[in-house]
């Protein structure tokens, strides 16, 4: 961390986001209210699957883990934006932005995962549907979760450790709302070659294998449906994969283009706007896409509230 002519640092400014000085007190109650939001929508979720027993399914396992993820996802970065634009306290200690940057990466790389595992599980629903409690027992879908949370850990830390040994010397100031990999590494005066080879191609596998999944598991599942086309059946899989490929397309579209492509190309407003597309829109989407406009959570809401009142 330290050399002849270099000055440790001990802690990095978060510039936050370029909005002017008077619209700040807006922009604040706006991200407040997406914020609480996320985490209303997200942890209703979670208390309806773990209180209804209809719920008790892979599928709503799965969704209730997402569901835990992008609470924490949220969680990482917008308490300390909201902290910033109230009281204008930008700094951030050199432990705290790298402990930052690992739950980030956890929960991102935990999004892209599950977001894989829930097309699987919609293939296996609709091609399989006499072998889906089966495939998707509770054992697999356990092991499944216990395979998920192994790799996401062992990513992030990887990145973490590496950044750890750069050295960082006068500049500290970070162009962006959070600790993003990318922005450290512009500020790093080491040699971050092995960082950045390492952040395209793992980055690159990630979310690169996690899409193509995605995408080979609803070309079968559309292959299957149109051998056998029935309007029923159609509106069934449209309505369920549209949300599900919407959210998908938000999710990774801007991870592709924030992350894969030349830093070069985009300004940083363009940068930071997609990281707020993926980092706040998409996990206060979630709950309303996934899982809010579902039937089976709407009887499931009912039937809580309606045991709550009898027992009162």
């Amino acid at each position: 961390m330290t050399g002849n002519n270099q000055t440790m640092i001990l802690e990095f400014l978060l510039l936050g986001l370029p909005i002017p000085t008077e619209y700040h007190l807006l922009f604040y109650a706006l991200f407040l209210a997406m914020y609480l939001t996320t985490i209303l929508g997200n942890l209703l979720i979670i208390v309806l699957v773990r209180l209804d027993s209809h719920l008790h399914m892979p599928m709503y396992l799965f969704l209730s883990n997402l569901s835990f993820s992008d609470l924490c996802f949220s969680s990482v970065t917008m308490p300390k934006l909201l902290q910033n634009m109230q009281s204008q306290v930008l700094s951030i200690s050199y432990a705290g932005c790298l402990t930052q940057l690992y739950f980030f990466m956890v929960f991102a790389d935990m999004e892209s995962f599950l977001l894989v595992v829930m097309a699987y599980d919609h293939y296996v629903a609709i091609c399989f549907p006499l072998h889906y409690t089966t495939i998707m027992s509770t054992k697999v879908c356990a092991s499944l979760l216990i395979l998920l949370w192994m790799l996401t850990t062992s990513h992030a830390l990887l990145h973490t450790l590496l950044l750890a040994r750069l050295s960082f010397c006068e500049k500290n100031v970070i162009l962006h709302f959070f600790c993003d990999i990318t922005a450290l590494l512009k500020l790093s005066c080491s040699d971050t070659y092995v960082n950045e080879m390492m952040m395209y191609i793992l980055g690159g596998l990630i979310s690169v294998i996690p899409f193509l999944f995605i995408v080979m598991s609803y070309v079968r599942i559309f292959f299957s449906i149109f051998k056998f086309p029935s309007i029923q059946d159609i509106h069934k899989v449209f309505s369920t994969c549209g949300s599900h490929l919407s959210v998908v397309t938000l999710f990774h579209g801007t991870i592709f283009g924030l992350y894969l492509c030349p830093s070069g190309n985009n300004s940083t407003v363009k940068e930071i706007a997609m990281a707020m597309m993926y980092t706040v829109v998409t996990p206060m989407l979630n709950p309303f896409i996934y899982s809010l406009r579902n039937r089976d959570m709407k009887r499931a809401l009912i039937r809580v509230i309606c045991t709550k009142k009898i027992s009162l």
